[in-house]
């Protein structure tokens, strides 16, 4: 959906869910701000049995001069009602009557959704989806400091302090918004109640300790989720300790955080796999977290929920642990008796050539979907872009060896355009735009087959991170350097290799 087929309507009300959040207000506040101007009177509301009464909120009314109304009794038909940061038809969105409806929002697709829609799961924040919205219409939200704060502050509560931040475009709005920090700072340091930190406490003393594989379960009561991240963080100073999920349970959402200190586990893919089906979960390497929607759990009442939500919890850290065999590619030399050997097929990829975009010596980031990487720029430092997007690094030497340059402009779409910035000037650059082509000589060989299990590879470049793959996946090492080891998507495999 584009922002501008919601001009057709005249008599237009936001509404957010019901006991609203920063990220709610903050995208209907963009919706009014597009709104007014393109030359509409909209109307900004929030519903439900409680007004806004946390300091936090209050202060972002007042201060961003917020134009949202409490209206429990709205009884009116209006002819487009927009919902923002919420599905109407789910527990925590008071209805009414509408002519027309239109949903704005990021989290798990719980409803059937009308035409006029727009949800992306996959992001952080419902203020990135309207952010992301209008820059598409060509408008700059930094024309007004109150709302480009506003926006920030939204992605910044709905990510736990953008501890949980994982798609490259809550990124790109988290760096390019212009806001006022004072107030930024004013807001942060509001969120907690005094009655808050007793919930903080009481949910500590509580805890449940797995020694086998090192994890804490912390249960908390229904609080702001940043409660969450305080828990968690707190939490792993413990020795013993390498992981904590901390929760709550609401009758509109059960909210989660994860924090690791080992590189053997991945906060962000922790998060995912705890809410697969149920709702949605991400962030960085060792803080993320997510949210599930209990219409998913087929629970009657608030007990169920939670008796449930634990014992899902518990299967799901055991069986996550549990499944993963981990190899370290320098230390590991595969036994090729019993893997086939494979060339690539011809492929025209893309390879940029890192100084041709900043000097020998840079710093940089570089930003894709798969996260963040900061690098010093030398001579020898390539990069190759795969049909997908994907980015990975590769020597000038074995660049030459595997692919020939072809005389043609790389060209290709994808869903998220990676980027290297400078981290020193700030000055960003696009990597499509420096791409050339390359196709596969076929010279160099490897040896492949397809994974029976669950594997975490850390590559012999990157002892940081690892690579995750998944039975139907394929494992593969180069036929000239043993320990390049890496994985090799299945539904990609048969499109880029074939066996000689």
């Amino acid at each position: 959906m584009l922002l501008s087929e919601l001009l057709g309507f005249d008599d237009i009300v936001i509404q957010c869910h019901d006991n609203p959040d920063a990220d709610a207000l903050a995208s209907g506040y963009a919706m009014y701000w597009y709104l007014e101007k393109m030359g509409k009177k909209p109307r900004f509301i929030y519903r439900g049995l409680h007004e806004v009464t946390k300091n936090n909120l209050l202060i972002m009314i007042d201060k961003l001069e917020i134009p949202v109304s409490y209206v429990p009794d709205f009884d009116e038909k209006p002819e487009l009602l927009i919902t923002v940061d919420c599905q109407y038809g789910q527990k925590n969105v008071t209805t009414g009557a509408y002519e027309n409806l239109a949903i704005i929002d990021h989290h798990q697709i719980t409803v059937e959704l009308p035409e006029l829609s727009e949800v992306r799961i996959n992001l952080g924040s419902c203020a990135t989806v309207i952010w992301d919205m209008l820059r598409f219409e060509g408008l700059d939200v930094n024309e007004d400091t109150r709302l480009a704060t506003a926006l920030y502050y939204g992605l910044y509560t709905d990510t736990n302090r953008l501890t949980e931040v994982s798609h490259p475009l809550d990124r790109d709005m988290q760096d390019s918004l212009v806001v006022n920090k004072t107030v930024i700072k004013e807001m942060t340091t509001s969120n907690i109640s005094l009655d808050e930190l007793k919930i903080t406490g009481r949910a500590i003393l509580e805890y449940e300790y797995f020694d086998k594989y090192r994890y804490l379960i912390i249960q908390a009561e229904p609080c702001d989720p940043t409660i969450l991240g305080v828990i968690s963080d707190f939490s792993m100073e413990t020795t013993g300790v390498d992981v904590c999920l901390a929760y709550y349970v609401s009758p509109q959402e059960i909210k989660f955080s994860v924090r690791t200190c080992t590189n053997e586990v991945h906060a962000n893919e922790v998060a995912s796999e705890l809410a697969a089906g149920l709702g949605g979960g991400g962030g960085h390497l060792t803080k993320a977290g997510g949210a599930i929607r209990p219409e998913k759990l087929g629970c009657d009442n608030a007990e169920e929920i939670g008796d449930k939500v634990r014992g899902i919890f518990i299967k799901r850290m055991d069986d996550y642990f549990d499944k993963y065999e981990i190899i370290y590619a320098k230390d590991t030399t595969l036994d090729t008796s019993d893997m086939k050997r494979y060339e690539k097929k011809p492929q025209h990829l893309g390879y940029v050539k890192l100084t041709d975009l900043f000097p020998i010596n840079s710093i940089v980031e570089i930003r894709t979907l798969e996260g963040d990487v900061n690098i010093r720029l030398d001579a020898d430092k390539y990069l190759m872009i795969g049909i997908e997007g994907e980015i990975y690094p590769i020597t000038k030497e074995k660049l030459e060896s595997s692919y020939m340059r072809i005389n043609e402009p790389y060209s290709r779409t994808f869903e998220y355009t990676p980027c290297v910035t400078d981290v020193y000037s700030g000055e960003k650059k696009n990597v499509l735009a420096y791409a050339k082509s390359v196709v596969s000589t076929g010279i160099t060989h490897i040896y492949a087959k397809p994974l029976d299990r669950y594997v975490k590879l850390f590559t012999a470049w990157d002892e940081e991170k690892y690579y995750s793959g998944v039975p139907g996946d394929y494992i593969a090492v180069r036929e000239d350097d043993p320990h390049d080891i890496y994985i090799i998507s299945g539904h990609l495999f048969d499109e880029l290799y074939k066996e000689v």
